[in-house]
């Protein structure tokens, strides 16, 4: 984690930054696949305010996190990088890689430049309890579960129990299913506080839910309501939960100056896995913990009236590692130069200044593993063993892949037809940026030059160099 008084002295202002800084919410479900909103396609899981905010904003066809497992696209997230180059030491092979307490943080570069920063859901991109927990990352306020859900005893017969937590404090020692049920209640109500007593001044509100991740949970509200089943129960009370914030947006005269971006952080668990708490990723291949389209490919949706255009749809490809250099500019905040960052300033693309993606090339990292790489049309598939042993059971969802694969994203989104022999000329032109991203972010069986925390002999960016310790 980076001292706010470090981070301070690198964070500038643009001067040509407008006067009023917009209020920032980022609205992150969890495991919601890319067909279960009704604007993107659902039959049958009806969702009228995600959909109006649709008509009101911009939807993003093509949107990518940076690893198709909650963890390491948590950390993407927040830090605009693939997990891979900003993760722990000797974490190569890690199914959760652990961003560094040192790396540069959303609400880090926000929060100087005059923002009340809160996090109000599940965190999931560092350890509680230790330097990188949410409150020493940047965020005055914390409240929700540390890392997973509660109850978990649908795959391995485990039982793991979260705590819920305000700031460092412990509210329930281990959550069981009645609190589940009351998640994403308790966390509208807290955003709406957050909301409610930050309207004077530009705020950053992280609401994380933990819904859909299994094991679901869901109020008395919305139980049976829907036509989609359990699931579509829940995914009806996360659409309420978008409806309370743009109505508090709008009573309260922020709308106008807020912006709210809708993701998901993965793709779906799949019926064969988890029965009927499983979500859907149709027309797309695959699922969460998965390279095929399924799995890091998510629906998006961004808000902000009168700068983004309303009922625009977009199919350049875009990331949620863009939102930290993105932010940084709508702030006015300058981030370090030696900083990498994998994400892109993407505000030209989203206020409609052009619809041309600034990523050349996108990385499937499935946890620290590259499976696949696409540019704005071709997707090449990597050959990979079936339950690869470093990923214990996890290695069980990875499909085996005998040869390279070239799929056709603009006219075969299922990826279901292989077309690699009809043009080699793709395949060793993808080849070549395949070995271009393992020499720089490296791979399962090797460490990136670019990785940034890895090699303890090798200096770190000047931003973390100069960095004091903390007394805590």
């Amino acid at each position: 984690m980076l001292g706010l008084a470090i981070v301070a002295s690198f964070l500038g202002v643009q001067s040509s930054l407008a006067e009023s800084k917009p209020n920032i919410i980022v609205f992150l479900t969890d495991d919601q696949g890319y067909n279960d909103v009704g604007c993107f396609g659902s039959p049958d899981i009806k969702t009228p305010n995600f959909d109006r905010m649709a008509k009101e904003s911009m939807l993003f066809k093509s949107a990518y996190v940076g690893s198709p497992v909650c963890g390491p696209s948590r950390s993407a997230l927040m830090t605009g990088s693939y997990p891979i180059r900003i993760g722990e030491p000797k974490n190569t092979k890690s199914l959760h890689t652990v961003p560094h307490t040192q790396e540069l943080m959303i609400p880090e570069v926000l929060k100087p430049m005059g923002y009340s920063t809160a996090i109000i859901g599940k965190w999931h991109a560092g350890e509680a309890k230790t330097k990188g927990d949410p409150n020493s990352q940047g965020f005055d306020y914390f409240f929700g579960t540390p890392k997973y859900n509660g109850v978990t005893k649908l795959i391995e017969q485990t039982k793991l129990r979260a705590p819920l937590m305000r700031n460092k404090e412990v509210v329930v020692e281990a959550i069981e299913q009645k609190e589940m049920d009351q998640l994403t209640t308790m966390y509208t109500e807290e955003a709406v506080k957050f909301i409610t007593e930050n309207k004077e001044k530009p705020f950053f509100l992280y609401l994380a839910h933990n819904m859909p991740h299994v094991p679901l949970g869901v109020s008395d509200k919305f139980r049976g309501k829907s036509e989609g089943g359990f699931y579509g129960d829940v995914i009806m009370e996360l659409d309420w939960s978008m409806g309370v914030i743009m109505k508090t947006l709008k009573d309260l005269k922020l709308d106008e100056n807020t912006l709210i971006v809708f993701v998901s952080d993965n793709g779906p668990w799949i019926e064969k896995v988890i029965g009927d708490h499983a979500g859907h990723a149709d027309p797309l291949r695959g699922a969460k913990m998965m390279s095929w389209e399924g799995g890091p490919r998510v629906p998006c949706i961004m808000r902000w009236p009168g700068h983004i255009p309303a009922g625009k749809i977009s199919d350049a490809l875009i990331t949620t590692m863009d939102l930290l250099p993105t932010f940084a500019g709508l702030s006015g905040a300058s981030l370090p130069d030696d900083l990498v960052l994998d994400g892109k300033d993407i505000k030209p693309l989203i206020t409609g200044a052009t619809e041309q993606s600034p990523h050349q090339y996108y990385y499937y990292y499935c946890y620290t593993h590259l499976q696949a790489i696409r540019d704005e049309r071709w997707k090449l598939v990597l050959p990979r063993k079936k339950d690869p042993n470093w990923m214990g059971w996890w290695g069980r969802m990875i499909e085996e892949v005998k040869e390279v694969q070239l799929y056709d994203l603009d006219n075969d989104l299922g990826e279901m037809t292989n077309v690699a022999a009809a043009h080699p000329e793709v395949v060793n032109r993808l080849m070549k940026q395949v070995e271009t991203a393992r020499a720089d972010l490296g791979d399962y069986d090797r460490i990136g030059q670019g990785a940034r925390f890895f090699d303890q002999g090798k200096k770190r960016p000047k931003l973390v160099k100069t960095k004091k310790k903390r007394n805590q």
